[in-house]
């Protein structure tokens, strides 16, 4: 019989992987805020034309803005973390889904505990 088993994906920490850790919350910083001056310009824009109630829409998109704020200030948070950390750390990077055998007579714990990836610059260096 196969099992599905969540699986943890962990990255060692090294230079590269830091500095594309860090680019990539930098993207995804910049397309938050993006995002935001896109809302704010569609805000003024449906204002300005009166078709809809205008306390419901300043409402909507405050509410959108702010979610996005948070966000923004999650990843500076991520960022001012990643800086503190040392190299060589391991840090989760996501869960994936993985079949595993088996059969009777398998010792249970042994079959269906923990399992975990570790990557070190995009190659699995370790299967625990």
């Amino acid at each position: 019989m196969q099992l599905i088993q969540t699986v943890v994906v962990k990255q060692v920490l090294t230079e590269k992987s830091k500095e594309q850790l860090y680019e990539k919350f930098q993207g995804r910083m910049l397309q938050l805020k993006k995002e935001s001056e896109q809302l704010l310009f569609e805000q003024k824009r449906l204002e300005k034309t009166k078709n809809f109630s205008s306390e419901a829409l300043k409402k909507k998109f405050e509410t959108e803005m702010r979610m996005r704020k948070e966000k923004i200030k999650l990843l500076e948070f991520q960022m001012e973390q990643l800086h503190n950390l040392p190299l060589g750390s391991e840090i989760q990077e996501r869960e994936v889904q993985a079949l595993v055998e088996v059969n009777v007579g398998d010792q249970w714990d042994n079959s269906v505990g923990q399992s975990t990836i570790i990557i070190e610059d995009g190659i699995v260096k370790e299967i625990r």
